[in-house]
């Protein structure tokens, strides 16, 4: 069977939309209708990797309004820990007691509003560091697996505390356990390329079994300055490349 994964980082305006704007239903909101439509074409399960807070805004203000909803919906759309907020590298040497707690205030506020089943339990820690603490800090907060970068053969890199043997492993595609943690690599970021590139890249990965593809929220929005208007189109285009060749749509927590 092959299989793809799709997550988007970045989240957190949405929520706040959510929260301050009329909806009626999560669905009402453009940016969450985008994925309805996908889920509902492409049979796409998504994950959502959310910051703590924006600005003035952070989870702990989020409305619960849409608890059953996001209930209802578990099956296909699933939320999980980022960062705290937008800073670079905001791990790379944080210690055990910072990591764990910044990654429970996520976990406590999705079950607030959204239920434990909309938990998820794999992620992609913002810029894809994290020390030997930090990752034991996520491990307890029941983190199973964790998407990251690796580069590639010819410019290759490491995410979290990989080895250089296990980022070979990962850059093959391969997903590689090392105490209790499930790793693998995303393979394309969709907002990095345009639509062409983005199906060479997948054609050039078909052979494997499985791909990781990823996308980040604020290029979705008419008034970021790296705005993307074919956002939609992207994510459409690369997902009808794979289900024509067979591949199906499964989060990541599925696959371990």
């Amino acid at each position: 069977m092959k299989n793809f994964c799709f997550t988007v980082d970045d989240n957190i305006r949405v929520f706040k939309e959510l929260t301050q704007g009329v909806y009626n239903s999560l669905f009402e909101h453009p940016y969450l209708r985008v994925y309805k439509r996908l889920h509902e074409k492409y049979r796409l399960k998504v994950q959502l990797n959310l910051f703590y807070q924006a600005d003035e805004f952070d989870l702990s203000q989020m409305t619960e309004r849409f608890q059953e909803e996001w209930r209802a919906n578990a099956h296909w759309l699933k939320l999980s820990f980022h960062s705290r907020l937008e800073n670079i590298k905001p791990y790379e040497n944080a210690g055990y007691d910072e990591v764990f707690t910044d990654c429970q205030n996520v976990h406590r506020e999705i079950r607030r509003f959204a239920g434990d089943e909309v938990l998820g339990k794999t992620t992609t820690v913002h810029f894809c560091l994290a020390n030997s603490e930090g990752l034991a800090a996520l491990q307890d907060n029941g983190v199973r697996g964790l998407l990251g970068l690796y580069g590639t053969q010819v410019e290759p890199r490491l995410s979290y505390q990989s080895t250089t043997a296990q980022g070979e492993r990962i850059r093959k595609g391969e997903i590689v356990e090392s105490d209790g943690i499930a790793y693998a690599g995303i393979d394309i970021v969709l907002n990095c390329f345009d639509k062409e590139e983005i199906l060479r890249q997948l054609n050039a990965l078909a052979s494997r079994d499985l791909i990781k593809v990823m996308i980040h929220e604020q290029y979705f929005y008419p008034d970021y300055p790296l705005y993307q208007p074919d956002f939609e189109e992207k994510l459409d285009a690369a997902f009808a490349y794979l289900c024509h060749n067979g591949y199906q749509s499964r989060l990541f927590e599925e696959l371990l």
